[in-house]
C-alpha cells in the first residue's frame, strides 16, 4: 500500500482502461460478459492512503448478478441510473449513493441510459458470487 504523504491524483481522461481478462478481480464468466456488453471500468486509487477506488460504466440493462465482496464500500451514482435487485430495491440516479457493508450479498441493473458508478473500497476487490 502505498502511503506516501501528499495528494495523489486520478485524471480519469488519462487512466488507460484494463485488459480485464488478464488479471480478473470477478469470476471470469462475469468478466466475459460484461466484455461483450461494453461494460468497463477504471482502476483509480490502489491502496493510496488505504483507498481502493474504481470508474465503471454499464450499457442498458446490464445487470451485475447478486454477489459480495468481504470488506465495506461506497458506490456513487455518477449518471444514469441502477435499480438495486430484490423487491424492494430502490433506484439510485446521478448524485445518489450506497454504503454497502463487508458481506452483504447484492446486485443492480442499469437503467435505460446505462449508468456510470465510482466505487469506493477499503480493501481490493474480490468479487463472490452468490449462488
Amino acid at each position: 500500500m502505498n502511503n506516501t504523504t501528499g495528494p495523489h491524483y486520478f485524471l480519469l481522461d488519462e487512466v488507460e482502461w484494463p485488459d480485464e481478462s488478464r488479471a480478473p478481480t470477478a469470476p471470469p464468466e462475469l468478466v466475459e460478459r460484461a466484455r461483450q456488453s461494453g461494460a468497463r471500468r477504471k482502476y483509480l486509487a490502489r491502496g493510496e492512503g488505504g483507498f481502493f477506488t474504481q470508474y465503471s460504466e454499464f450499457p442498458p440493462g446490464f445487470t451485475v448478478p447478486v454477489h459480495s465482496h468481504d470488506h465495506n464500500e461506497v458506490i456513487v451514482c455518477m449518471s444514469g441510473s441502477l435499480t438495486m435487485l430484490g423487491a424492494d430495491g430502490p433506484t439510485l440516479r446521478a448524485g445518489d449513493s450506497m454504503v454497502l457493508i463487508g458481506g452483504y450479498e447484492y446486485g443492480f441493473a442499469a437503467g435505460p441510459d446505462g449508468m456510470a458508478i465510482v466505487t469506493i473500497r477499503t480493501d481490493k476487490a474480490a468479487t463472490r458470487l452468490t449462488t
